[in-house]
């Protein structure tokens, strides 16, 4: 059952369900701010790829595709689907798993939490599912014509935040299927993750 918490204090308090025997504990960064500094090679990649979708259209069309001032727009729409986003990672959890979902308090970051055991794949689902946030702007950027500048400006920058926002769920993935074999359940335990073999 995914709940709303408009205030979040202390994230181990929402993920502290049962921790399964046999459990093993994944070696994972300890904080939020070593973990995004782990995971910016990722934000670098993402960034790099919706610069390259603009350079190629503008190429293309051999003119500017977009409005500025709808980019910044866009940017805020995105902002505002990070609920959304926090949303998408719930969805894929169980109905009978309970999943938070907030902003933490002092800060505008908001998160999905649960402590129920994913099997592999349908963890790398729940981590990635919110990239559909990114990749449909993304595509109506490129296949829209290149005089609907404010349409580009505007998925154009829903796509930045939709695709580099994930940017620390593809870093959990990518510890997954370095540490889990694929009949391994993935689930989070206060600030930790474990595989249950």
């Amino acid at each position: 059952m995914i709940k709303i918490v408009w205030s979040i204090n202390d994230i181990n308090k929402y993920q502290t369900g049962n921790l399964l025997d046999g459990a093993v504990k994944i070696e994972t960064p300890q904080s939020v701010g070593e973990l995004m500094k782990k995971a910016v090679p990722i934000a670098v990649i993402l960034c790099v790829i919706l610069f390259i979708a603009m350079l190629c259209k503008t190429i293309i069309c051999k003119t500017v595709v977009i409005s500025p001032i709808f980019i910044l727009v866009g940017f805020a729409f995105g902002f505002l689907l990070l609920i959304i986003h926090e949303w998408l990672h719930g969805i894929v959890y169980p109905k009978e798993a309970d999943v938070t979902i907030g902003r933490i308090k002092g800060k505008a970051t908001f998160v999905a939490l649960a402590s129920y055991p994913l099997k592999r794949r349908r963890f790398i689902v729940m981590c990635l599912l919110p990239f559909v946030l990114g990749i449909i702007p993304l595509l109506i950027f490129i296949v829209s014509l290149a005089e609907y500048r404010e349409l580009n400006g505007l998925m154009f920058g829903m796509s930045c935040m939709g695709m580099v926002s994930p940017f620390p769920d593809v870093y959990n993935v990518f510890i997954v299927l370095k540490n889990a074999n694929k009949k391994d359940a993935i689930m989070f335990y206060k600030n930790d993750m474990y595989k249950v073999s």
